[in-house]
């Protein structure tokens, strides 16, 4: 397969070449120059399959001609080897839990498939590796753990000081080792503008042999397409899937698989405050803006890397993008009360971008009863105690695999957001 640039004034590259370039020259993101189509009988071959066999055809449908046989069967094998289990909540609702990974967090899925990929790929010769990722919560964890200890790369975290959660903050602070927490003084715009600068300077890209684990990396984002499909076969109502949206490249995915083939499927961006991409579903007008501080902060994102991606799959049109995606902005009261009311209705608790998912897709369902909904349950409960905690009035038990991020010391290096300073001290890491 050959990824091209949304920007479009980059060459056509290879998996490898992508893979660890990040950013394409231009300054525009990877995609696939054709997304490959799956026949109706290919995708019955899938029905009722568990997410081991789903996910491992998927990967051969878009990867199998750069990484056959027994070496993507090991990346596949070794990368998602925890359940992704769908949850009845009511007839027509579905919770797809995408956080039963090591860091309670969907980033699991594409995080762990990317770094196996680049392992599987990496010249060994070329000396160490420098993976610079920014982070507006549980992105950080994912790609700390999904490369800690790995030979030849240094992890750098950029993260909003203060403005992502204490125990999201823990999963990637605590490491140290190959991974070091930069706590940048401003807000996620400034860690993804900072990211994205390092990534246009080529001088420093060949220097520190620089490359992303953002979802502006389309290694990670090629697997977050797999639970598409892994929820397609266990349905066979049409679908509606609820994807609560900051930085869209869980979005971005989803579409990916309708291009693929998925048949009868719709799409709903949950979004917070930050409503800057259903004000351009109304408008047809984009404009940016400085992110809001909401409960739900992982999706505090004013100005979203993918929508560039979304706009390259629709070429430009949206009202193409309508008749595939609507989307809702939700309100922290909302959040807080959907939080609340669906723990009291069933028993079960919401972290508060699930609960963003629901509140959208309770509503929108209203007006398609024909369909079933796919709630993307993206992170557990227990990493937003801060906030689920006093809205439903009792502590939520801590995983173990938590609770032993929460005793170790915290390891942060601060820094100013401006590019001269986040260079200076790519250049002073250590060798790895």
């Amino acid at each position: 397969m050959r990824f091209i640039s949304t920007e479009g004034r980059a060459p056509a590259a290879d998996l490898p070449t992508a893979l660890f370039r990040g950013l394409a020259p231009d300054g525009g993101l990877y995609m696939p120059r054709g997304l490959p189509s799956l026949r109706p009988e290919e995708l019955e071959e899938i029905r009722g399959q568990p997410w081991s066999r789903v996910a491992l055809e998927a990967a051969r449908r878009l990867l199998g001609q750069d990484l056959g046989g027994p070496g993507l069967e090991r990346v596949v094998k070794e990368a998602l080897d925890f359940p992704v289990p769908l949850v009845p909540l009511r007839e027509n609702l579905h919770v797809l839990e995408l956080f039963h990974g090591p860091t309670l967090a969907f980033k699991d899925v594409g995080a762990r498939f990317m770094a196996r990929l680049m392992a599987h790929f990496r010249d060994t010769d070329q000396g160490p590796l420098t993976v610079l990722t920014a982070t507006s919560g549980d992105t950080g964890g994912a790609v700390a753990q999904a490369f800690q200890g790995l030979s030849g790369i240094r992890v750098v975290i950029l993260f909003p000081d203060g403005k992502v959660t204490p125990r999201q903050e823990r999963q990637f602070s605590t490491l140290g080792g190959n991974v070091t927490a930069v706590a940048v003084q401003g807000d996620f715009d400034d860690c993804q503008r900072l990211a994205k600068g390092a990534f246009r300077d080529p001088r420093l890209g060949d220097e520190m042999a620089l490359t992303s684990a953002n979802s502006i990396n389309v290694g990670r984002l090629l697997p977050q397409s797999f639970y598409y499909f892994l929820a397609w076969a266990q349905h066979s109502a049409p679908l509606l899937f609820s994807v609560p949206s900051g930085n869209f490249g869980n979005l971005t995915a989803g579409l990916m698989a309708g291009a693929m083939g998925l048949p009868e499927v719709k799409f709903l961006a949950a979004t917070n405050a930050n409503d800057e991409f259903p004000e351009m579903l109304r408008t047809g007008v984009f404009t940016p803006r400085p992110s809001r501080k909401t409960l739900s902060t992982a999706m505090d994102v004013g100005d979203p890397s993918n929508l560039a991606r979304i706009l390259h799959l629709y070429r430009d049109d949206l009202d193409a993008l309508r008749r595939d995606v609507s989307a809702r902005s939700v309100s922290d009261a909302e959040t807080r009360t959907c939080i609340r009311r669906v723990r009291d209705e069933t028993g079960y608790v919401l972290d508060p971008h699930t609960a963003v998912g629901y509140v959208a897709l309770e509503e929108a369902l209203e007006g398609m009863p024909e369909r079933t909904g796919i709630l993307l349950a993206t992170a557990h409960p227990s990493k937003f105690a801060e906030v689920v905690e006093p809205v439903l009035g009792t502590e939520l038990p801590i995983p173990a695999r938590l609770a032993r991020c929460l005793e170790k010391e915290r390891k942060v290096t601060p820094l100013e957001p401006e590019q001269d300073a986040l260079h200076a001290l790519l250049r002073g890491l250590e060798t790895v």
